[in-house]
């Protein structure tokens, strides 16, 4: 589901396995035992300095959720949101610099585990950054979604593009847009351009609990967001028919 391989003072982390890499629970637990793998190997330095760099592997940086998988149980569709919420809460307080290497396409969530890193770069020859949720008739009724863009995104008239035109951004029109940093001619090249920009941040040799904390203070406001459980609101749909869960979701 996901490999974690280590480059001086650079992780790795590919998510490998299926095409689109959906982020279904197996992934997610997957990609959150080698969070935790981290966490344990730089808190056992007395000053840790490490970096951290997410990509995939395929036409797919993650494809977002599997409402298909989460269809099949009125109790899926929670059990998923929840893992993908503790998710995206793991990526924003690891105590390190994030980089999100997007290898291919991202949707849905998938795009906001790309902007919960610290840094975006991307390649130009293949991939869209697309929240479909307009287009496949979802409504955005978790909090945190509205929470990561607000954060991450700095313009209204973005918001706007990205959410309520549904607009499939290719890596040089989300760098014009100022929601990725970098846009590289190849894969190749993107993940080689995150392990230089990394190699660069360890240098700063900074605390990794520091540099936790100030992204926590920074981020107060997703970070609560991503850690309210599921509402009324969410549990009410999870009782609906399926066919109409999928509408409201």
């Amino acid at each position: 589901m996901c490999t974690l391989r280590k480059l001086g003072n650079v992780y790795i982390l590919t998510l490998t396995g299926e095409e689109d890499h959906r982020l279904i629970p197996s992934l997610v637990d997957s990609i959150s035992a080698a969070l935790q793998q981290i966490r344990s190997e730089t808190t056992a330095r007395s000053s840790p300095c490490v970096a951290l760099i997410t990509t995939g592997e395929g036409k797919f940086f993650t494809n977002g959720g599997d409402i298909a998988w989460a269809q099949s149980d009125k109790n899926k569709i929670l059990l998923m949101m929840s893992k993908i919420r503790c998710l995206l809460v793991d990526f924003m307080s690891l105590p390190m610099p994030t980089i999100a290497a997007v290898n291919g396409h991202v949707s849905a969530t998938g795009y906001l585990l790309a902007l919960c890193h610290d840094y975006v770069l991307m390649r130009k020859d293949r991939g869209f950054l697309y929240m479909n949720e307009l287009d496949n008739g979802v409504v955005l009724t978790a909090t945190y979604f509205r929470a990561v863009l607000r954060a991450k995104i700095s313009s209204p008239s973005v918001w706007r593009d990205v959410v309520l035109k549904a607009e499939k951004m290719t890596a040089e029109r989300a760098v014009e847009k100022g929601i990725i940093d970098a846009a590289y001619d190849t894969v190749e090249e993107t993940v080689a351009a995150a392990v230089e920009l990394g190699e660069q941040l360890v240098k700063r040799n900074w605390n990794g609990k520091v540099y936790a904390e100030n992204r926590k203070i920074l981020f107060h406001d997703v970070l609560h967001e991503l850690n309210v459980v599921e509402t009324d609101e969410m549990l009410r749909i999870s009782r609906l028919p399926v066919e109409e869960v999928k509408s409201r979701l």
